[in-house]
């Protein structure tokens, strides 16, 4: 009879040698596959959203002419203060046009109206604001950077084409040959845009004005309301749950509708805000303190259940050694098992909200896409009470819009929503770190 070595495996250790290996082969595919659709993912991003952090302008001398913006003469900021967008943007137009001349640029356009289309419909805002802080100006020649008109900052982008132009009631291919001068002789060029990043949303006739600023004040007062209100509600249920409640078939039932709670639709949740914060508690609508209500319903169960994990992880020994000295039951609790559990309950919490941040179908309900975040609050309650917008909902109101620069900005608008939840996921990494303690 032969005797099997030790040192030779078997046909049955090599076949199970074999499946481990299939087995490890399967797990790095998976990685791979997974770390691929994630490089695919963020390059999309990143090379469709990088032209929004990126913007024309135009180096235009403009002759403040007294006659349009000062009429009597007696730099009376008031009276100049009565002269609408309407007195100024002629005075662009024509400095455009003379620049245009200057540079000996061959074109059918020779009226200064049609200067128009190659600057935003906000440049006459930004002359009347400098003019009405310094109305010394009047009278000079002033050299100002100028915000160019979505078109040619598409040109410029690469996003428009001259065959496009053809159908464009915007701007032609005249404007296009202009634009093509300007930026030979330096006078359009482009330069970072920090108005993406703190401005104001802008009217469709307006997306290269057009900023996230606004929308992540509002975000952040959400959040400020979900943190302050989710934290010790959830925190306090689950210990409650946890370690105090008995174990009957009521807390059972509560805790099968806590589990249920995590995995309902979060559009249900804006319903029941709509009908609760803002039709029977008349709450204003678009508010950031109701999206803050919404999201903090949202993010309960999330955080009960999460904290009820770290919980359930500190060993029993802790609370029987803690009983064992003396401790009461609640002393038991806080002094011992919850200082040990919050590192994951600070985790659990900073992800609920991490995952509200970026919720949307909530906000569709209760009037936050809808609404054109323009100005900033005057204040801190304003900043929770007065209509605004967040951070998705700007994105989609973004994207559903026809200009394709609203379209470059969306995507630039997921590039600061990852990276405010990079951020957020950070903080909680370095919360965990801080308060983790060993046993």
């Amino acid at each position: 009879m032969t005797q099997n070595s030790l040192l030779v495996p078997d046909a049955r250790t090599r076949r199970r040698n074999a499946a481990e290996k299939r087995f490890k082969a399967y797990g790095a595919i998976a990685i791979a596959i997974g770390i691929g659709f994630l490089v695919v993912l963020l390059t999309t991003i990143i090379v469709n959203g990088r032209g929004a952090f990126q913007q024309t302008y135009l180096e235009v001398p403009v002759y403040l002419d007294p006659a349009a913006l000062d009429k009597n003469g007696n730099r009376d900021p008031e009276e100049i203060a009565k002269v609408s967008t309407f007195g100024y943007a002629p005075l662009i137009n024509d400095a455009l046009l003379a620049q245009v001349e200057a540079l000996g640029t061959q074109t059918e356009l020779t009226d200064a109206a049609d200067m128009k289309a190659l600057v935003s419909p906000s440049a006459a805002a930004q002359l009347r604001d400098r003019v009405i802080a310094n109305p010394d100006l009047i009278g000079e020649t002033v050299t100002f950077q100028l915000l160019a008109s979505s078109r040619v900052d598409g040109y410029l982008k690469g996003r428009v084409m001259r065959e496009d132009v053809a159908r464009d009631k915007n701007i032609d291919a005249a404007h296009l040959d202009i634009v093509d001068a300007m930026k030979e002789a330096g006078i359009a060029a482009k330069g970072f845009n920090s108005e993406f990043i703190t401005g104001a949303d802008a009217s469709e006739s307006r997306p290269e004005q057009a900023g996230m600023g606004v929308s992540i004040l509002g975000s952040l007062a959400m959040m400020a309301v979900v943190l302050i209100l989710s934290l010790p509600i959830g925190v306090a249920a689950s210990i409650y749950l946890e370690e105090f409640a008995p174990k009957n078939r009521f807390t059972d039932l509560i805790e099968v509708n806590i589990s249920n709670l995590a995995a309902v639709p979060s559009i249900v949740f804006g319903i029941l805000g709509l009908a609760a914060f803002i039709q029977f508690a008349n709450l204003p609508q678009s508010a950031p303190l109701v999206g803050g209500l919404v999201l903090t319903l949202m993010t309960l169960p999330t955080i009960i259940i999460s904290t009820r994990a770290s919980l359930k992880s500190v060993p029993p020994s802790i609370r029987d050694a803690a009983l064992g000295v003396g401790a009461s039951k609640m002393q038991a609790v806080f002094h011992h098992v919850l200082p040990l559990a919050m590192p994951g309950i600070l985790t659990g919490t900073i992800i609920g909200i991490a995952q509200a941040l970026g919720e949307t179908a909530p906000l569709l309900l209760i009037g936050m896409v809808g609404y054109v975040a323009t100005n900033y609050p005057d204040g801190i309650s304003s900043a929770f009470l007065d209509p605004n917008s967040a951070m998705p909902a700007q994105i989609f109101e973004w994207a559903k819009r026809a200009d394709p620069a609203y379209y470059e900005r969306a995507w630039g608008g997921i590039i600061i929503l990852l990276l405010v939840l990079l951020a957020v996921n950070l903080i909680a990494i370095l919360l965990r770190r801080r308060f983790e303690r060993r046993w």
